[in-house]
C-alpha cells in the first residue's frame, strides 16, 4: 500500500503535474486579475451611467412637477394624477421610483407604489444639498426611513422657471439589488467562462506535455535497459526540431556508441583469449609431456626451446598490451622536434631485420631539418610501427619505401612495400586491436595485431590522419604530423 502511494505521490510531482498546475496557475491567475480589472472598470462605468440617466430622469420629472406644485385647488388632484402615470413611465424607462417633495422635504408624490399612503419626510441634509447647494444630490441613502436599506439616490430642484425660486425637489430613487443582478449575471458568466478557459488549457497542457514527456520516460526505460545490459532499446524519433528531439537523437547516438564499445570489449576479449590461450595450451602441453615421459628425454631440449619461445611471445603480448594502456592514459607533450631525424632512428632501429627479410629501401628523406610539432618518443613509434609491418609483409628481396614530404602545414611520412595487395574491405579493419590479415592465424606467429592500433592511437592523441592504399600488391601507408613553421606562421 505504501508502495502505491509513494507511485502515486511521484507521478503528481512528475513534469507532467508540474507543468499542468504551472499552467493552470497562470491562466487562472490571468483571469483573476482581468475579472477584477472588469468589474472594477465596468461597475463604475455602469453605475456612472445609471447615475446620469437617473439624473436626466429626475430633470424631466421636475419639469414637470413645476405647474404640479404651483398650483392649487381640484386642478392640482388631476395634474397630481397626470404627474403620477408620467412619471411610472419615466421609472419603467430608468428602473427608478420618483418621490416629489416640496421645499419642506414632505412627499407629496410618488410613482413607488410601496411608499402610499405613509408621511414621509426627505432628510434635512439632502434637501440643503440641492436647494441651497449645487442643486445636486447623489449617494446612497433610506430617504427618511422610507426604505429599510440604503438606495441609489439622485435629487434635483424643482423651480419657478429657469431662474426661479425653488417649489420642491425630486428624488430618483433605484434599489441596489438592480445592479447586483447584473453582477451576478457577469460572476456566472465569468466563472462559465474561466471553466471552460481552464479545461482548454488542461486539453492544451496535456497534450504538449504529454508530447515533451513521453521521449523522457523512453529515455528513463532505456536507461534501466541499458543497466541491465540490454543495450539495443533506442528512442522513437519522429522527426521532432526542438530540443527534445535533439535530446531523442543524441540518446540514441549514445546507445550506438554504447552498444559499439561493448562489442569492441567483447571482440577484445574473445581476441586476447585467443591469443593468451595459444601460447599457454602450448607451454601446459609440451611442459605435462615432458613431466610425465610422453616426449623423450632426446627431444626434451628442442620442445624445452619450444616453451621459452612461447614463454617470451606471451611476455611480448603482455608488454605490447600494457603499452597500448600508457599510451591512452599517457599526457602527451608537444615539442619541436626534427621529423627526419626520427625517420633515420626508426630505420636504424629496423636494420637488422629488414636485412632478414634481404630488402632493398629506399629512403626520401629531406637533408635540411624539416621541425613538426608533437610528442618525439610517440611520433617515432608510430615509424617504427609501420616500418616493421611493411617489412613483414614485403616480399622476400623486395624494396621498402620511407619518404616525407611537405603539404601545406603538414608534413606527411609514407612507408611502402610490395606483397599481397589487401582487399578494399579489409582496410577500414587494419587499426583494430588484434586484427589480422591471416583468419586463420596461422601465419605470423610472432605478430599480435596490435602494432596498427597504436599507431592509430597516437595518431588521433596527436589529432592526425593516417590513409591507406594497397593496389597491384604496392601497399602504402601515409601519416600526417603538423609542422612548427606553420604554427609560428599563423
Amino acid at each position: 500500500m505504501d508502495g502505491v502511494k509513494k507511485k502515486v505521490t511521484r507521478r503528481f510531482r512528475g513534469l507532467y503535474w508540474q507543468q499542468f498546475m504551472l499552467t493552470a496557475g497562470m491562466v487562472l491567475l490571468t483571469l483573476l486579475l482581468l475579472g477584477a480589472s472588469f468589474y472594477a472598470l465596468s461597475y463604475n462605468y455602469t453605475l456612472s451611467e445609471k447615475r446620469g440617466e437617473m439624473r436626466d430622469r429626475a430633470r424631466m420629472v421636475a419639469q414637470l412637477s413645476a405647474e404640479f406644485l404651483r398650483s392649487e385647488g381640484d386642478d392640482t388632484l388631476s395634474q397630481g394624477n397626470t404627474l403620477r402615470n408620467l412619471a411610472g413611465v419615466a421609472s419603467l424607462m430608468s428602473d427608478a421610483k420618483f418621490l416629489i417633495c416640496n421645499d419642506q422635504g414632505s412627499i407629496l408624490l410618488t410613482s413607488d407604489e410601496t411608499l402610499a399612503g405613509r408621511v414621509i419626510t426627505v432628510p434635512e441634509d439632502i434637501m440643503e444639498d440641492i436647494l441651497r447647494g449645487d442643486g445636486l444630490y447623489e449617494g446612497r441613502s433610506t430617504v427618511g426611513q422610507a426604505y429599510e436599506k440604503k438606495q441609489f439616490v439622485v435629487g434635483v430642484p424643482v423651480t419657478d422657471g429657469p431662474a426661479g425660486a425653488p417649489l420642491g425637489v425630486v428624488l430618483a430613487v433605484m434599489n441596489g439589488r438592480v445592479l447586483m443582478e447584473m453582477w451576478r449575471s457577469f460572476i456566472g458568466l465569468f466563472f462559465m467562462t474561466a471553466a471552460m478557459i481552464l479545461l482548454i488549457a488542461f486539453v492544451a497542457s496535456s497534450l504538449t506535455s504529454m508530447r515533451q514527456i513521453q521521449p523522457i520516460s523512453e529515455m528513463v526505460q532505456a536507461t534501466r535497459a541499458y543497466a541491465a545490459g540490454n543495450l539495443d532499446v533506442r528512442i522513437h524519433e519522429d522527426g521532432r526540431d526542438d530540443e527534445i528531439g535533439e535530446l531523442a537523437a543524441s540518446f540514441n547516438l549514445m546507445a550506438d556508441s554504447l552498444a559499439e564499445t561493448e562489442r569492441q570489449r567483447r571482440d577484445f576479449i574473445a581476441n586476447i583469449s585467443h591469443e593468451l590461450k595459444t601460447p599457454m595450451t602450448t607451454i601446459a602441453g609440451y611442459t605435462d609431456g615432458i613431466l610425465d615421459g610422453t616426449i623423450p628425454p632426446e627431444k626434451e631440449r628442442h620442445y624445452l626451446q619450444i616453451i621459452s619461445d612461447e614463454s617470451r611471445r606471451l611476455s611480448r603480448l603482455v608488454r605490447r598490451m600494457l603499452d597500448i594502456s600508457q599510451i591512452q592514459s599517457l599526457e602527451m607533450k608537444k615539442e619541436e622536434f626534427d621529423l627526419c631525424e626520427s625517420m633515420r632512428l626508426a630505420l636504424l632501429s629496423m636494420e637488422q631485420k629488414i636485412n632478414d627479410r634481404g630488402l632493398d629501401v629506399e629512403a626520401d628523406i629531406p637533408e635540411d631539418s624539416v621541425m613538426v610539432q608533437g610528442d618525439n618518443d610517440l611520433i617515432t613509434q608510430v615509424i617504427y610501427n609501420l616500418l616493421e609491418n611493411a617489412a613483414k609483409f614485403a616480399a622476400p628481396a623486395s624494396a621498402l619505401y620511407l619518404g616525407l614530404r611537405q603539404v601545406g602545414d603538414k608534413a606527411v611520412v609514407s612507408i611502402r612495400n610490395r606483397g599481397n595487395t589487401i582487399p578494399a574491405e579489409e582496410i577500414p579493419l587494419l587499426f583494430e586491436r588484434f586484427h589480422k590479415s591471416d583468419k586463420s592465424r596461422s601465419e605470423d606467429k610472432d605478430g599480435y595485431g596490435l602494432g596498427l592500433y597504436i599507431v592509430k592511437t597516437i595518431l588521433d592523441q596527436h589529432k592526425e590522419k593516417i590513409t591507406v592504399t594497397s593496389e597491384n600488391g604496392i601497399t602504402t601507408f601515409s601519416f600526417t604530423v603538423q609542422r612548427a613553421q606553420a604554427i609560428h606562421t599563423n
